[in-house]
């Protein structure tokens, strides 16, 4: 009974792996009649070139062992035998490569693609440039910012020759033309003040021989300042003294013709005419001088106190036209230079100027 069980059951499993074997075999003789190359036989374009080695063996069913997923295509094969995408729709394995100006021409066409033109971002994100049109105006000492605001709103602002009518204007203070009203405002880190200087102080910023000097009086001034113009020792009255080096040089040119005006104390009696010979000119010793103004400002007794007006700047012009018209001068004082007066302002103070003075400046000498 054991034997033939065993029998029974070797027999059974013999039968089914011949009926097994039997029906691969005639499986293969059906692929090798209609074409098919045998599974072990099929090769498979996965490089897509000529030398692309065999692919895995294919399972019972025409796949791979692994299934599609195992590295063979996913299609199978064709009808006709061979690797589906061979002798097809798809790229032949043989086909030759792309020229190199055709590749290339592709790679031009693509950075052109990715090549756009930049965008200009607000200027919130980008680097912003310049000031502020007020901020610059209200450290000018205009105003507060708020009055500046007013200033431009009131169209009474111009930059480089244009009035602003918008707020918000950006300005390079060091470059840009700001004018208000007609005057240029002085934005830039320049430094202008008016001396009343006194009698006995010498008209030098330093001096060899200790006397008082204008530097005196600027001693505690970071930046560097010089005088404009002279005054001999024993007249006083207004003296600039600034950074701005172009300015001071337009100031003493004579080509600008910038006036100064002073008061002279002399002792008459004063001939009528005395006005009309100093403004047809008096002749010196290094040609003619003239007066532009002459007027007779107070008289008590032999003492008069006269105002000459002229645009010379020789050495001691004043008091060298007086004394040759016969009334050497006992005192003198410069009370205005150009449109800058003097006004109250004590002997020896220093006081800084405004920049509507400023700007009166440089109208006067085309700045």
């Amino acid at each position: 009974m054991r034997s033939s069980g065993r029998n029974s059951r070797g027999s059974g499993s013999g039968s089914g792996g011949n009926n097994y074997r039997g029906a691969g075999n005639r499986r293969d003789e059906q692929q090798q009649r209609a074409g098919r190359p045998r599974p072990e036989e099929r090769r498979y374009d996965v490089g897509g070139g000529p030398q692309a080695g065999p692919g895995p063996k294919a399972g019972p069913k025409g796949g791979s062992q692994g299934g599609p997923k195992s590295g063979g295509p996913k299609g199978g094969t064709s009808k006709s035998g061979a690797p589906k995408g061979v002798g097809g729709r798809g790229r032949k394995p043989n086909a030759p490569a792309r020229p190199r100006e055709y590749e290339a021409q592709m790679e031009e066409r693509n950075r052109a693609r990715h090549d756009k033109p930049r965008i200009a971002l607000p200027k919130t994100f980008g680097e912003v440039e310049g000031e502020r049109l007020q901020k610059v105006l209200a450290r000018a000492g205009m105003g507060s910012r708020r009055a500046c605001e007013e200033l431009i709103d009131q169209a009474r602002v111009e930059v480089n020759g244009k009035i602003v009518t918008e707020q918000g204007l950006r300005v390079d203070p060091e470059k840009d033309e700001i004018k208000v009203d007609g005057l240029t405002v002085a934005t830039q880190s320049y430094l202008f003040f008016a001396l009343n200087k006194p009698a006995g102080v010498v008209s030098t910023m330093e001096d060899p021989d200790g006397r008082q000097c204008l530097g005196d009086y600027v001693t505690n001034r970071e930046t560097r300042l010089f005088h404009v113009g002279r005054l001999d020792t024993e007249t006083e009255g207004i003296i600039l003294l600034t950074n701005h080096g172009e300015l001071a040089h337009r100031l003493t040119h004579p080509r600008y013709g910038v006036k100064k005006t002073y008061l002279a104390a002399i002792q008459g009696p004063l001939p009528r005419d005395l006005g009309k010979r100093l403004k047809s000119g008096i002749e010196l010793e290094d040609g003619y001088a003239r007066a532009d103004h002459f007027r007779v400002v107070q008289n008590t007794g032999k003492n008069y106190l006269v105002e000459v007006s002229l645009h010379e700047g020789r050495k001691h012009i004043v008091r060298r036209m007086l004394a040759e018209a016969g009334f050497p001068v006992d005192k003198l004082v410069r009370t205005a230079f150009g449109p800058i007066a003097l006004g109250d302002q004590k002997s020896g103070w220093l006081r800084r100027m405004t920049n509507t003075e400023v700007g009166m400046l440089m109208r006067e000498v085309e700045l």
